[in-house]
């Protein structure tokens, strides 16, 4: 059977992908920061589907993280089919005024991590000429985004990155894509510290994790680098970006997340 790998898989669309996943006859490899929440995922899935579950627990803003993990998938002899990067995380508010080590973490873990995991899992997927990779992206890496400036900027090179490693890998019998899905109800929003009142009110309504995952999974049988899922509304919001000056966009967007605090009387 084939296996996947799942980066984030505790909780939000990581443990969807899983949860999708396992009908489908994939066995699986879990990993996240918190032990317990992937067990508990785990369990239910051997005893729903009878596939192997493997858990490896990690923190992939460590930096030795990614090669501890590659190294333990080898260890166990355990060959990864398709690699989907999912763990990442935002950071909202003006960036001057941000927790460094915050910020600094999410260009690890947004970026080095999912990198380096990329580099190492392709190296196999290269000798057998098989294998996908989904990096989990945003429609905020179309266009720059005030006050989420460092969270859109590392889902541009998510964009970027998967775009030319398809191209790249093509030909080779390999998919690379950028999955990227708009709001969705995960617990996004609380750990980029959205505030709870006008802004929170103001977005657009919430795609479910199953139907993002489930445009995700078919988006995955086309030969493309990117796909765009969730909904209509963000297909539209992708393409404004190539209608107007990149000033004006950044200028619109900063006054619509603009902190309430922040504006003017």
């Amino acid at each position: 059977m084939p296996r996947a790998l799942i980066t984030g898989a505790s909780s939000g669309i990581g443990a969807e992908f899983a949860r999708q996943l396992a009908p489908q006859g994939y066995d699986l490899v879990l990993t996240a920061r918190s032990q317990a929440p992937l067990e508990t995922l785990a369990a239910d899935l051997r005893q729903r589907h009878s596939i192997d579950v493997e858990v490896i627990p990690l923190d992939l803003t460590d930096p030795e993280a990614p090669s501890q993990l590659y190294q333990q998938t080898c260890d166990r002899q355990l060959q990864i089919d398709l690699l989907i990067n999912n763990a990442g995380y935002g950071d909202y508010g003006d960036f001057a005024e941000g927790d460094r080590q915050k910020l600094l973490g999410m260009v690890q873990l947004n970026i080095s991590a999912l990198t380096d995991l990329t580099y190492q899992f392709l190296q196999p997927m290269r000798s057998r000429q098989s294998g996908t990779i989904l990096n989990i992206g945003s429609i905020g890496g179309f266009q720059p985004i005030p006050y989420l400036a460092l969270y859109a900027a590392t889902k541009a090179f998510v964009l970027s990155f998967s775009e030319a490693l398809w191209a790249e890998n093509k030909d080779l019998g390999l998919k690379v894509m950028a999955i990227c899905p708009g709001p969705t109800a995960t617990a996004f929003n609380d750990v980029a510290g959205f505030p709870k009142t006008e802004l929170a009110n103001s977005a657009p309504e919430l795609a479910s994790v199953e139907s993002v995952v489930s445009e995700a999974l078919k988006a995955m049988k086309r030969q493309s680098g990117s796909a765009v899922v969730g909904g209509w509304a963000n297909h539209l919001i992708t393409s404004i970006p190539r209608l107007l000056p990149r000033d004006t966009i950044a200028q619109v967007i900063g006054e619509q997340f603009r902190p309430k605090s922040q504006t003017p009387d």
